[in-house]
């Protein structure tokens, strides 16, 4: 338990940490972040032709309203916390890369529903806006992180106990 507590954190600091760099920034948040308007304009053109994306702005024509995806809203950090618990356990590289990617997949899908529900909310309501967004929201993405984190211990553990791989014990 104390193994997996410092590696979790320690992977969770230099994630972050590294995240916070201007490269990383540059070469990657900015335009994943943009990529996300993008494609959340995608989804919302397939009910709406009214919705523009224009960097990390998701608006609606009509109305002028609309959101700003920015770097804490494009659920990298989300990311980062599953990768950190996904190294903290002890598994092999190949289980470990497979659950990083299938989940942060479904991350990044969760966090599409969310901003087309933050883009229609805005337009319906600011105040229910902003407890979506600082509260509801925020709760249910780190949810989604545990249980698909949870979900990959699951599938690792069963996989390791299926290949004869002791299986850490549960404390």
């Amino acid at each position: 338990m104390a193994r997996f507590l410092c590696v979790f954190l320690l992977v969770l600091l230099a994630l972050f940490l590294a995240e916070l760099t201007p490269p990383v920034q540059r070469l990657v948040i900015v335009p994943w972040t943009a990529f996300l308007a993008s494609a959340s304009a995608f989804i919302l053109r397939l009910v709406d032709s009214n919705v523009l994306a224009h960097g990390n702005v998701l608006q609606d024509i009509r109305s002028g309203s609309g959101i700003v995806i920015e770097a804490g809203c494009n659920a990298v950090e989300a990311c980062i916390m599953l990768a950190a618990a996904v190294f903290a356990y002890p598994a092999a590289l190949g289980p470990r890369m497979a659950g990083l990617l299938v989940g942060a997949v479904a991350v990044q899908l969760v966090n599409l529903v969310r901003i087309v529900s933050l883009f229609y909310l805005v337009q319906w309501s600011v105040p229910a806006f902003e407890f979506a967004h600082l509260y509801l929201w925020q709760a249910l993405i780190m949810l989604d992180v545990l249980v698909v984190w949870l979900l990959w211990l699951r599938w690792v553990t069963r996989r390791q106990f299926a290949a004869g791989a002791p299986v850490p014990a549960a404390v």
